[in-house]
C-alpha cells in the first residue's frame, strides 16, 4: 500500500485513479475523498484496486448514524466508478485491513459485457 498524501509524485497510472477519486464526493464534508481526508492508502495494479479508508470499520461512532451511511455511499460510489471499467477486482478496505467493500470479477465480465446495450 501506497500512504495517501496529495503532494506526493504518483507514477501515471496510480494518478488516474487518482484523478477519478478526486470526482467522489463525500457526503459529510461536500468536499471530494481525497480532500477530505477519506483515502489512507492505495495499491494499482494491472487488474486490481485496493483503497484504504482513514476510519475503523468496528468501531461504534463509524457503525451507527450519519457516518455509517457516508462511508458506505463513499465504498458504493469507488467499485461503482472502477469495477469492470478500469479493474476486474476492486478492495476497498479500513485502516485495520479489513473489507469493507469487494468485488471480484470471477466470471471474467468486461464493461462491454454488462452495458444496457446487451442486457
Amino acid at each position: 500500500m501506497k500512504v495517501y498524501m496529495p503532494n506526493r509524485e504518483w507514477p501515471e497510472h496510480y494518478r488516474e485513479v487518482l484523478d477519478e477519486l478526486a470526482k467522489i464526493t463525500d457526503p459529510v464534508t461536500g468536499g471530494d475523498i481525497l480532500d477530505s481526508g477519506v483515502v489512507a492508502g492505495l495499491e494499482v495494479a494491472d487488474d486490481a484496486l485496493k483503497v484504504w479508508l482513514n476510519f475503523e470499520s468496528h468501531a461504534e461512532y463509524n457503525i451507527t448514524g450519519e457516518s455509517a451511511i457516508a462511508y458506505s455511499k463513499i465504498i458504493g460510489d469507488i467499485i461503482e466508478r472502477f469495477a469492470l471499467v478500469k479493474f476486474q477486482n476492486v478492495y476497498v478496505y479500513d485502516l485495520k485491513s479489513n473489507p469493507v467493500g469487494v468485488f471480484e470479477n470471477k466470471k471474467g465480465y468486461t464493461a462491454e459485457d454488462i452495458s444496457p446495450e446487451r442486457v
